[in-house]
């Protein structure tokens, strides 16, 4: 791929480059001086047009991303950086701006809280008991205010470096009352947030069943606050998570919907204001229900895809795809640290590379549900293939049900988000038509009864995959030169791939090898529960001191610890505040 041919690509990757460089290197100081005096001497060079400097264009512009990516992560990794609390009990006040996934115990909010003269950002735990918190109040109430504890071991979820990332740095536990008082300073965010609130509170009254409410929040309002955790893992196992969560197929399905109706309704020569009104409500839509990463993403990408198209400009997916990303990092460059983010362009990045190619393979599509048929499956393919990697390395799983799922769920999903959306609309409008509600009830449990169906497919699930970031490259650049394979078989690109994987095997065995050398006994404690671990080769024993909680144990600490260090076989034991030894594969190991 030359860079006269996709130049906004290119440097839209060192941007990227540029981040990830000052995100492991971290200059500062007179450090970061060398990068900002060189964007600025650059981008006055790039404006003169003598004969050196235009030979040397493409190197200044490389330069000029690169250092501009170094810059912009440096003021936005400062700007997160608050001030320093130490864990103690406070009267704080607060405002909520986001309401996250509930637990048995807590409600969890994030919000702005001021603690003393401190303001900052935090994870707010409120009592399950206690009323929903809204976004036109203040609070008041005596709180427990903490750090999150960065984890004991390498493989396990980072969750202090997560909420870093957010821009938050604390957490606070509420347990006693909470004092309300309307804000007079709520603005326009606030009250399409509350507004939003107030929807879903709607949803709750109307008489459908309880899961069927959850999807309905999920897939339209985006509010998976309360979903059910088995639907949650039944999605999971399915590869169908992609469906509840708001993404660019409910974005293009809600700007189709609008275009439609639209363009009944207007002259022929006004169907580029049908865009440009689709494109507004899209936007609005966007923001009534939060802004969400993965919807903003969306939205920006289909923006510049059709303003591509209103300036009468060949639509490229790649020149999209790239500005869509400068925005979206401009705008806050931790982003590329986000998975949604990382596995939503991939899957955009594999459509492009691979859905042609794979559709010359099937039958002329000659007819709409021929094209149907035939593109939701080398779409679902070619998105699979390219965001495989990452999704190994992140959540070391895979079904390979979920191939077969979204060939069947998938071609119906139109169906299933503009039915969805009309509900909505109904529901916020205070109309309850009762047969549309036994009707949508109906259709949305038959859903969630086949998703359970295929998630219950347990010999087609893997998990506990290793892979890690040698790996993932190696074999990113098999699937990579997959498509010369697919465009034309012959000895050269199959034997380029053949190496590709022969590298990727090489590097697998010699991680396996290196992995199962090691041998290590480590102590966890999980709340009240403690955890020992002996690991020879590729075999481990834990040792739980609370049965309790073996199933979270199973989910946080053992299977993480599996996947890091290549553990084939584990065993579960139970242990006593009076054991003083435990014994694996004939060793006996003291407990201190």
């Amino acid at each position: 791929m030359k860079l006269q041919k996709q130049p906004l690509f290119i440097l839209v990757l060192l941007f990227i480059l540029g981040i990830l460089f000052q995100d492991k290197v971290v200059l500062s100081g007179t450090a970061l001086y060398s990068p900002i005096v060189l964007c600025l001497v650059l981008l006055t060079a790039i404006c003169f047009h003598s004969y050196f400097l235009h030979k040397v264009k493409v190197i200044l512009l490389v330069l000029l991303f690169f250092g501009t990516g170094i810059i912009l992560h440096y003021y936005n990794t400062s700007a997160a950086n608050g001030d320093h609390i130490s864990d103690k009990k406070e009267t704080v006040i607060f405002k909520i701006s986001q309401k996250l996934n509930s637990t048995a115990k807590y409600k969890k909010y994030e919000g702005i809280v001021q603690a003393g003269k401190t303001t900052f950002n935090s994870v707010l735990y409120v009592p399950a008991a206690f009323k929903e918190l809204d976004f036109i109040h203040y609070y008041k109430a005596e709180a427990f205010v903490a750090k999150p504890k960065a984890p004991q071991y390498d493989f396990q979820f980072n969750y202090v470096q997560y909420l870093k990332r957010k821009g938050i740095s604390y957490q606070i536990y509420i347990s006693k009352e909470i004092v309300a008082e309307e804000r007079n300073d709520v603005k326009l965010a606030d009250q399409l947030r509350q507004y939003r609130l107030t929807v879903l509170q709607k949803i709750d009254q109307i008489k459908i069943s309880g899961k069927t409410k959850e999807f309905l929040k999920g897939i339209i309002l985006a509010d998976r606050t309360e979903l059910d955790a088995g639907t949650v893992q039944d999605f999971n196992k399915s590869g169908l998570v992609h469906f509840l969560a708001i993404s660019g197929t409910h974005i293009v399905v809600i700007f189709g919907m609008f275009y439609f109706f639209l363009i009944r309704f207007t002259p022929i020569k006004w169907r580029k204001y049908a865009v440009i009104v689709s494109l507004v409500f899209i936007w609005l839509f966007a923001a009534f229900i939060g802004f969400g990463n993965s919807v903003l993403r969306s939205c920006i990408m289909l923006s510049v895809y059709f303003i591509f198209v209103l300036l009468q400009r060949k639509p490229d997916l790649l020149h999209s795809l790239a500005l869509s990303a400068f925005f979206i990092l401009i705008g806050d460059t931790q982003q590329i640290f986000d998975v949604g983010f990382q596995l939503s362009f991939l899957a955009v990045l594999g459509i492009y590379w691979l859905n042609q190619p794979l559709l010359k393979y099937f039958p002329k599509q000659d007819h709409y549900l021929k094209k149907l048929l035939f593109s939701t499956i080398t779409l679902s393919v070619s998105a699979q293939l390219a965001t495989l990697p990452l999704v190994l390395y992140y959540f070391h799983q895979f079904s390979f049900i979920s191939i077969i799922a979204n060939f069947v769920i998938v071609p119906f999903s139109e169906i299933i988000i503009v039915f969805s959306f009309i509900m909505t609309g109904f529901i916020a409008s205070g109309i309850d038509f009762e047969l549309m509600n036994k009707g949508y009830d109906f259709v949305i449990q038959i859903l969630l009864k086949i998703i359970h169906w295929f998630a219950e497919a347990d010999f087609l699930f893997f998990e506990n995959i290793p892979m890690n970031g040698w790996e993932v490259l190696s074999i990113s650049a098999a699937v990579y030169l997959l498509r010369p394979v697919i465009l034309k078989f012959d000895f050269k690109s199959s034997m380029r791939l053949t190496m590709a994987l022969v590298v990727f095997l090489m590097i697998r065995t010699g991680s396996n090898v290196f992995e199962n050398q090691k041998e290590e006994i480590l102590v966890y404690t999980y709340g009240k529960s403690r955890v020992f671990s002996v690991k020879t080769g590729s075999r481990a024993g834990f040792w739980v001191s609370d049965g309790r909680n073996e199933a979270k144990i199973i989910k946080y600490i053992i299977n993480p610890y599996c996947a890091a260090r290549r553990v084939d076989h584990f065993e579960i034991k139970s242990f006593s505040s009076f054991t003083k030894k435990v014994v694996f594969r004939g060793r006996i190991y003291n407990l201190k």
